[in-house]
């Protein structure tokens, strides 16, 4: 195996010049810096990662911990991610916590002791003990999707996007509209989108049928069984459109509904949340909102780098949205 000595010997150069030119650190000749990287070339000489870290006092590795891996949302936000990371000589290191919020504390003090140079969390809850853990990491750490104090958070729009999506059934005609939503343990899709909605029917003078409210899990199976039960409780006064917090539950209310005979959107309107590839398949094609999950896994991981380097970075960062208005309403 070729050793960096070997390198040194071969170029006629020190280990310091041949460190020097591998980590792009301290002044090297040009014609040193090209005879070296030609023998690195020919004899295919990798850096020992360990020996690295020791010099740079970095593993290398960042990890993030994912509600769900399946998803859409993601799997975008993970290309992201490692798409800014790779660039800069870091790997990733995937967890999925299946919506386990134990899952979430548990992989945080996991990923520590792996010596990860900072963790990047899909957070799906607020809670005390999550934000304790997080502040006794002392290491770099970002969070996306909820905003957790004291810790730097990229936020959705969730409120404001959910208030647009109401106000537009709204705008189009519906004065009855239908909520499925989520956990509240959930602040950011279970709370401020059931917030919006609720506030935005308010202000439009608009009443609000509990039997027209229910919750889901996230699943296409579960926006089905909520569409289930809205219609079986409102037999006498049913609703005109339905507003799911999630593409997925949206698509399992329309399969629903088109089972039971009712046309979408004559019938019933039916509008999501995430901007999902099925979205723009299934018929009628679904409205829903366009969080740019890419971008955001890129903005994330620029500003985790900021903080792996000590320089300053937002606290906070609200990302931005986009309506798809399409044939479901």
């Amino acid at each position: 195996m070729t050793t960096i000595n070997d390198i040194a010997e071969l170029a006629g150069v020190s280990r310091t010049t041949v460190s020097r030119a591998l980590n792009n650190s301290g002044y090297v000749s040009e014609e040193a810096r090209d005879r070296i990287m030609k023998i690195v070339d020919e004899t295919g000489y990798m850096p020992s990662q360990s020996a690295k870290s020791l010099r740079t006092k970095r593993s290398g590795v960042i990890g993030i911990i994912l509600p769900r891996l399946s998803t859409e949302t993601s799997t975008r936000v993970v290309n992201g991610i490692n798409e800014t990371l790779a660039k800069e000589g870091f790997q990733i290191l995937l967890t999925d916590t299946e919506l386990d919020k134990k899952k979430e504390i548990e992989y945080i003090r996991l990923l520590k002791s792996r010596h990860v140079d900072g963790i990047i969390l899909l957070a799906t809850n607020v809670n005390d003990e999550l934000i304790d853990t997080i502040h006794h990491t002392g290491i770099p750490f970002l969070a996306i999707g909820q905003d957790l104090p004291g810790v730097t958070s990229l936020v959705y729009e969730d409120y404001h996007a959910a208030s647009d999506l109401t106000n537009m059934l709204i705008h189009k005609g519906h004065e009855k509209v239908a909520f499925i939503g989520v956990d509240p343990a959930d602040p950011s899709v279970g709370q401020q989108r059931e917030q919006a909605y609720r506030d935005m029917m308010t202000r439009k003078n608009l009443t609000i049928k509990e039997e027209w409210v229910d919750e889901g899990d996230f699943s296409i199976e579960s926006g089905y069984e909520s569409m289930k039960r809205i219609l079986k409780n409102s037999r006498d006064d049913k609703p005109t459109a339905v507003f799911a917090v999630t593409d997925r539950m949206a698509i399992g209310a329309m399969e629903y509904l088109k089972e039971q005979g009712y046309a979408i959107p004559a019938d019933m309107a039916v509008v999501g949340i995430g901007a999902s590839n099925m979205s723009k398949y299934i018929s009628p094609s679904l409205t829903t909102v366009d969080y740019y999950n890419k971008d955001a896994g890129r903005k994330a991981a620029k500003m985790l780098l900021r903080q792996i380097k000590k320089e300053n970075s937002d606290e906070k960062f609200d990302l931005t949205y986009r309506l798809i208005i399409r044939d479901s309403v």
